[in-house]
């Protein structure tokens, strides 16, 4: 088993005013050369936007793009004719395909909103762009991995879907308890994102918003240090 750990407070950070912004990638001005991606996971961005406030309408193509709202609502507009407002317990997912145009702002005025915004590369190109949005249970669901996104053609998946052989889970655990997680698909490692609490994976040590890349396994012990524990799984391919 091979890793990789990024901690918290060694990501890439920016504060515009509007905008406290944490990189775990190379993004914008953070640029690290030994952190430009985890195979086909490309940018894990952890966004906290203050009330009223938000991106304005910008473009991306050829990208799989999942927002996950921690707290807060956050709105979303694109060229595709659609207006949502994310919340906690919700995600959301676009294929930019050939390319779209699209706008997120904090829907509430006096409150901010926490977002992991995610890109993963796309294992097919030009494709036509699309949207979706879906609630799960993964708040109120204690020692359980649920799973949020997975491949288009996986006849398993129940989660949102997008064009790459990738698979998203998420999980609240009590202190103490101890899951295994089996990577879906030869070939690809698992990162790991602790969203809250503390957990223990491989012997290392990860606290709040750190995060542990691991390739070259068959699968991963998850143990959870505190209660309260979430942690978010992304399972990509290595090779592209």
């Amino acid at each position: 088993m091979k890793t990789t750990f990024i901690s918290a407070p060694s990501r890439g950070h920016a504060y515009h005013g509007w905008l406290d912004t944490h990189h775990t990638f190379s993004f914008a001005n953070y640029y690290d050369p030994n952190r430009i991606h985890f195979g086909a996971l490309r940018v894990v961005n952890d966004d906290i936007v203050t009330g009223g406030e938000g991106f304005g309408t910008h473009p991306h193509d050829n990208m799989e793009i999942i927002s996950i709202p921690l707290y807060g609502d956050l709105e979303h507009k694109d060229s595709m004719g659609h207006t949502q407002v994310i919340r906690s317990g919700e995600v959301q997912v676009m294929s930019a395909g050939t390319g779209i145009t699209h706008s997120e702002y904090n829907s509430n005025e006096n409150s901010p909103v926490n977002f992991f915004q995610i890109w993963v590369f796309p294992n097919k190109k030009n494709v036509k762009p699309r949207y979706d949005q879906r609630g799960f249970d993964f708040v109120q669901t204690n020692n359980k991995l649920v799973q949020i996104v997975g491949p288009k053609d996986d006849p398993s998946n129940t989660a949102l879907w997008i064009h790459q052989d990738a698979w998203f889970n998420i999980g609240t655990f009590d202190k103490g308890v101890e899951t295994e997680y089996q990577i879906k698909k030869k070939g690809n490692g698992v990162f790991a994102m602790v969203v809250e609490g503390e957990f223990t994976i491989g012997g290392q040590k990860l606290r709040h918003r750190d995060g542990l890349g691991i390739w070259d396994t068959d699968s991963v012990k998850i143990t959870a240090d505190t209660d309260n524990a979430r942690i978010l799984l992304i399972d990509v391919p290595m090779v592209f």
